[in-house]
């Protein structure tokens, strides 16, 4: 039997188990909603206590539905939905809504920022909201109109629109003095600048001297950095020589900000490319002529 409106429970205790059950995971319902995880953890009590059931399994460091929650859960998920959606719409009506572009955070320092105020002579009607995060974004619930990924061409999404590859070399400041590497005995007076992420082996000085027969080569020193914006930061500042992403970080090459050093083996692909993703097929106007900017400014950076 329905209940009243008036016994229904509060849409914000609703909301809190919807984002729950999106994440299956209270902290990072928290983080969604803005919360901390003491509040939505009561908000879904409240729920509880309202209905006169459970809705979770807490297990540790899991949960899971119980079988009233799923019920629940499936109802509610595309209840909120459409109201996320209608109210969308309302609110698009009334105000321009900005353009928002999700990009890893090297992508988003080393290549798109500098190319942002293009777009703006291009379309100054449009306005941009770049979302820079390492972690991949849903697109439809986090309200995202176009994302940038890195990825295999057999993993990308379908409908996704290739940018362009990755080629990747020995790059380093014209201070350094450093036009070749002819022989592993250079790198005994020389700094190498790794990036820490074993997932990406293509990206690691212990794999590419390896790839040249310099496995034994002995660097004066090595520093290791976790983000590959802050590891170009650390090579235009003359601090190493570093393996570059040429097609990422072609602009600095062609403002000899960072040299190409020649090398024993020539400049491989990776095998990995940047891909947009749209959030909708047909997408409105604003959002695909941002489209179109980034696929244009990818021409741009093919490596010659």
């Amino acid at each position: 039997m329905p209940l009243s409106l008036l016994r229904m429970p509060s849409l914000d205790l609703v909301r809190g188990f919807v984002a729950v059950g999106r994440r299956m995971s209270i902290s990072l319902a928290a983080q969604d909603l803005c919360l901390t995880q003491s509040a939505v953890s009561k908000q879904i009590h409240a729920l509880e206590s309202q209905l006169g059931v459970a809705l979770l399994v807490r297990g540790h460091r899991s949960i899971s539905f119980t079988p009233e929650g799923e019920r629940l859960f499936r109802s509610a998920d595309g209840a909120v939905q459409q109201l996320q959606d209608v109210m969308g719409g309302i609110r698009q009506s009334g105000e321009q809504r900005p353009v928002t572009l999700s990009a890893s955070i090297g992508m988003t320092g080393l290549w798109l920022l500098p190319r942002l105020g293009r777009v703006q002579k291009l379309h100054p009607g449009v306005d941009v909201r770049v979302s820079s995060n390492n972690r991949l974004a849903d697109l439809r619930n986090d309200g995202i109109d176009l994302a940038i990924r890195y990825t295999t061409p057999a993993l990308a999404p379908a409908g996704a629109v290739r940018l362009f590859g990755e080629t990747v070399a020995p790059v380093a400041h014209p201070s350094l003095g450093l036009r070749s590497l002819d022989g592993p005995g250079v790198l005994s007076g020389q700094c190498l600048l790794a990036f820490d992420d074993p997932q990406h082996p293509w990206l690691q000085w212990k794999d590419w001297l390896a790839s040249v027969g310099w496995a034994d080569a002995k660097p004066q020193a090595v520093l290791h950095f976790n983000q590959y914006d802050q590891l170009i930061q650390a090579a235009l500042a003359g601090q190493g020589v570093a393996l570059g992403r040429l097609e990422l970080i072609q602009p600095l090459l062609d403002d000899s900000r960072l040299v190409r050093i020649a090398a024993p083996s020539p400049a491989q692909p990776s095998g990995h490319a940047y891909w947009l993703i749209q959030a909708e097929e047909s997408p409105r106007e604003d959002v695909r002529h941002v489209a179109e900017w980034l696929v244009d400014e990818a021409r741009r950076s093919s490596v010659g």
